[in-house]
């Protein structure tokens, strides 16, 4: 069974930084891209960034320049920096990994971290 779970949340003022984390655990055998997701209240769920398991980034046009996608492949991790947060940064984040448990990539999703910017 797979686990996605993040931390790092919270609140913050406008042009402030958070950094998430979201480790998998379980029993896998490896795990492919990761991204970020993010749902505001009466939105739809909205990508944010993704990382390839070779280090390759790509970002949402609304956080480009502002985010920054890492992972550790020894861990399992990925981060997502934050920088200059906004008040429309507002959401409940999401971790999304596709995770090879025996022989095909399943993806699976984290419980959400809730991040709150004031203005």
């Amino acid at each position: 069974q797979v686990q996605l779970v993040e931390s790092g949340g919270g609140l913050v003022q406008a042009g402030g930084s958070l950094r998430l984390s979201c480790a998998a655990s379980g029993s896998f055998r490896r795990v492919n891209a990761m991204n970020w997701y993010r749902q505001a209240p009466g939105e739809q769920r909205e990508w944010v960034a993704g990382i390839t398991s070779g280090g390759i980034t790509n970002y949402g046009d609304s956080v480009k320049g502002r985010f920054t996608i890492s992972r550790d492949n020894a861990k399992n991790t990925v981060f997502l920096q934050m920088n200059s947060l906004k008040p429309e940064d507002t959401a409940v984040y999401y971790c999304n990994a596709n995770v090879v448990v025996r022989f095909v990539g399943t993806d699976y999703w984290g419980q959400g971290t809730q991040v709150t910017v004031s203005s």
